[in-house]
Order: C-alpha cells, then structure tokens, then sequence
C-alpha cells in the first residue's frame, strides 16, 4: 500500500462508516484502533498487513482521531494474541471473505501452472493474478511470502509439463542431432548436429555484407533445417514463452546444457533451433535484397567513373554550360531565343542534346555489360543456394510470371553454362512481361528470339527482390518476411485476399504489372 495520502483521498478512503462504528463498539483502547485500522485497510486491499508498518501513518492518525483513541495505542496492538485472531475472523465474516487453506492454495498453484504461467512469464504479475482470483472468489489471499512460493511452484510445474509435452514431439533422430550439437568435440570427424563449433555459429549474427555471408546463412539454414525441427512444434504455446527459452539457452554454454536434465536441455535447444530458424530466414533474405542493390550500385559507380573521364576530354563544354547558367541567372524573365541563343546557337544546343543522349544510351548500355560481367564472374554463385535454400509463395496473381521465371531458373540451375547452353531452349515458354523490363530485353532476347540465361537471371533476381520488399512474394517459416495475410486479424483475411486480387487486375487492366523500376533493374 502506499504511504503518501492526500487530505481528501483519505477521507475517502478511511472514513469510518456508521456500521464500522458500530462493530467498535465493545472495543477500547488498542484494540479498538487496531480493529479499525484492519477493517478499512482489508477493505482496500482485501487482505491484512503483515506488520505495523504497512499501514501509512496519515491513516493511522486519521483513523485514531475518528475512534478517540491516541495514534500511538497502534505500536501497542498485539499481534500474536488472541484479540487479532477474533478480529480478522469477524472482518472476513463482515466482508463475507473467508481464509485460505492449503487446498486453495493447491488450486490456485494448479491454475496457475494450467492456464497463466506459459502466456504470463513475470512473477510478479502472476503473485497479482493470485490476489485478484482470491478477490473474485471472496477469500483471503495467502500472505505474500506464502504467494511468492506458491507462484514459484505452479511455475515448477508448468515448465515440468511444458518440457515433456516438448521431448514428446521430438523423435529419437532429432534429440540424438540436439545432443551433438552441445558434444565435446572429440577431435574426430564433425558430429551430425555439428557440434559445440556449430552451436556457438547458430547463435551468431550474419557476418558483413558480401556474398561469403549470404552462403555461410544458407550453410547454417540448411544445418538447423537437418535437424528435422516440426513446424509446429511449438505452435500451441505462446511466442513469448518461446522467445524466453531460446533466450535461456543462448546464454548457456555447452557444457551446463550438457549437464542439465534430458528435458530441460532438449526444449531449451528446440526452442533455440526453432527460433534462430525463422531468424536465419529472415537474414537471408534481407542479404539477398541488399546483395541486389550492392550488384547494382557497384556497376554503376564503375561505369559513371569512366564516363567522367571521358566528358573531361571534351573541350570547351564546360565553358558553354557556364555561359548558359550565366545568362539565365542575369536574366530569368527572358525568352530562350533572346537570352540564350545569343551565348549558344540553336544548332550548339542540339549538338549538346544529341551528345547527351547519346551519351545516356551508352551509359545504360554499359552498367548493363558491368552488370552482365560482375554477375556472371562472382555473385551468380548465390543463386543455385538461395533458390534452394529459400520456399518462395505468392498470393497475387499480378506476381505470376516472376513465379514462374524463378521455377524456370530452377529447372536449370543443374546445366552449366557453356557456349551452348548460354541460350534457354528455344521451346521453354520464358515469362518476359513483368519480369524483363524494356529497356533490357535487347540484352535478353538477341536477334533470333533466343533468351539468354544470363542477363535474364539478373532481371529474374531484381524483381524477385522487388516483389520480396513487397511482400507479394513471401517465404514460409520467415517472420518479418511471411506471408503478410498472416499480419491480419483472422476476421480481415478474406477482405484482404479480395482486395489483392481485384488491385491485381486493376494492375493488369490500367498500367504496367512490371515490378519496380528502381535499382539494379533500372540501368
């Protein structure tokens, strides 16, 4: 209780009423004060204090002035005897509370341990849920040391049941692959769960930005994956419970999960593995859309160095561009023909614009052979991994020909590319439209109609990433990146399915379906 009071909320709250008045009646003294203080004090907090200091001294004084007994009577109420016995039981009977057994308190350990302790993890919250309970079922609640305990045994038994329904469901196989992962290394060959070294890697963030860190994701995927983990296995429980044991086991070293009961070990590095899972998901793709970006960034910071040195070998455009600004900052207000004409002739200008354009289409055509280099000499190592390692789903039918584009790559990812295997054979139906922008397909489709591999996977990547920031693309057993129906409220989902299929054929009907046109598809 608090010991700070206001004049008004005391009389409030500690205003003897007339049959508080008249339960004082055949007391005196401290024992009178006492009763009066307990009484109104049960009132409020529906439970007795545990000492003489737990009730603030404004209400001790206040209380004292309404039964004409002196403040300091209240340091002479005893609280061992037989008067404060007789006087809690005739407050519980006035307030139709009666006192807490030890069955209670079994039931309330038992409903606890049953419906609170895997959705509500901190103790005291729960030690509150049990003096509400009590509240509601007109008892008094147990003392608050008696509460901590009973809180500490429901949680006992809780994580008991939680971690044998959680070995339940795991098979023989995937509890031997669990216990190699905290094996000491025998100095041998590598254990299947991958060993301690394993273990400490699992619990590691990516590393930089590079192609080495988005293999090293799709290695440790894989390894978790191997694991054979169930998707639901942790599916009736709530994702704070989980989060809390895969917090729990990523401060454990090896050897105290090695040591700890069969039970508790293998939920606590379930409960790791499955989460670090859907993290590890996670990262992948959010390497692979900023891998995409860096492909293109890179190409284009490389061709824009050498097209700056090729405009500072162009004489005297500087000093035309000069007089340009020149005369139309003097004059703003005035005509093209009158101001500018007389610094650039008509013919000069579209010399410029000419050269500019020109220079524009080289540009483009450049970054595309950068990108076309790059890709096919280092980063298109990523693709047979990724694809393999990423369930790629969509729900928007307007996304169909970037599905089908990425299951043609797969179909492929096995031939090698060699002289004559740089083409798609000829009788593949190859999706363009909505994968391969305009200003690409000269560089996917050569004279003959052939569909080069290369340069389609690029466009196949960049609207993959585009639809993947999106989320019209998702990837089960992510979490940023699942499947945004699963972000709704279950009442909203349907709405929602409507509504992506009716913007989809507006797409379709209205404008370009095309991805985005930024990035590395917009060279």
């Amino acid at each position: 209780m608090r010991q700070d009071w206001e004049p008004e909320d005391l009389i409030e709250v500690w205003t003897l009423l007339e049959e508080d008045q008249e339960r004082l009646r055949n007391k005196s003294g401290a024992n009178r004060l006492g009763f009066a203080l307990l009484l109104k004090f049960f009132e409020v907090e529906a439970r007795f204090p545990e000492d003489h200091g737990e009730i603030p001294a404004p209400a001790v004084s206040y209380v004292a002035q309404q039964v004409k007994v002196p403040a300091e009577e209240w340091a002479a109420y005893d609280w061992s005897g037989r008067a404060i016995k007789r006087h809690r039981v005739e407050i519980r009977g006035a307030f139709g509370f009666r006192e807490c057994t030890a069955e209670d308190q079994a039931q309330l350990a038992e409903w606890l341990a049953a419906e609170l302790c895997g959705v509500e993890l901190n103790r005291d919250r729960l030690a509150e849920a049990v003096v509400v309970r009590c509240r509601g079922e007109r008892m008094e609640p147990p003392t608050p040391g008696r509460i901590a305990r009973l809180v500490g045994s429901a949680v006992t038994t809780f994580e008991e049941r939680f971690c044998t329904a959680t070995v339940g469901r795991l098979s023989a196989a995937t509890r031997s692959r669990l216990d190699d992962l905290v094996a000491e290394d025998a100095g041998g060959e590598e254990s299947a769960g991958g060993g301690v070294s394993f273990f400490s890697e699992l619990k590691a963030d990516p590393g930089a930005l590079g192609l080495d860190s988005l293999l090293a994701e799709v290695n440790k995927l894989q390894r978790v994956r191997a694991l054979e983990l169930a998707p639901e296995l942790f599916g009736d429980v709530s994702e704070k419970l989980v989060a809390a044991w895969r917090a729990r086991a990523s401060k454990e070293y090896p050897s105290d999960l090695r040591a700890a009961a069969p039970p508790v070990r293998y939920t606590l590095l379930a409960a790791l593995c499955h989460v670090r899972q859907t993290e590890i998901t996670d990262s992948l793709v959010e390497l692979f859309i900023q891998l995409v970006q860096r492909i293109n960034t890179r190409a284009e910071k490389k061709v824009e160095g050498e097209f700056t040195k090729d405009l500072k070998r162009v004489r005297g455009k500087e000093g035309i561009l000069l007089r340009l600004a020149e005369a139309a900052v003097a004059e703003p207000g005035g005509t093209v023909r009158k101001v500018i004409f007389p610094v650039a002739g008509e013919s000069t200008l579209k010399a410029l614009a000419a050269e500019a354009a020109a220079n524009e289409a080289r540009y483009r055509a450049r970054v595309r052979t950068v990108l076309r280099s790059s890709y096919s000499g280092h980063w298109r190592r990523m693709l047979s991994p990724l694809l393999g390692a990423l369930e790629l789903k969509c729900n928007n039918t307007a996304y169909r020909p970037v599905m089908d584009a990425i299951d043609l790559l797969k179909r492929y990812l096995d031939q090698p590319i060699a002289k004559e295997g740089a083409f798609f054979d000829e009788s593949e139906r190859i999706p363009l439209a909505g994968v391969v922008r305009e200003e690409w397909r000269k560089a996917v489709v050569d004279e003959r109609g052939r569909v080069e591999r290369i340069p389609y996977e690029l466009c196949v990547l960049v609207s993959l990433r585009d639809a993947l920031r999106r989320r019209e693309i998702w990837v089960p057993g992510a979490g940023r990146w699942q499947n945004p129906e699963d972000d709704l409220p279950p009442t909203s989902r349907t709405t929602a399915t409507c509504t992506t299929t009716r913007s989809a054929s507006r797409r379709t009907r209205g404008r370009s379906s095309e991805p985005s046109r930024s990035g590395c598809g917009s060279p």
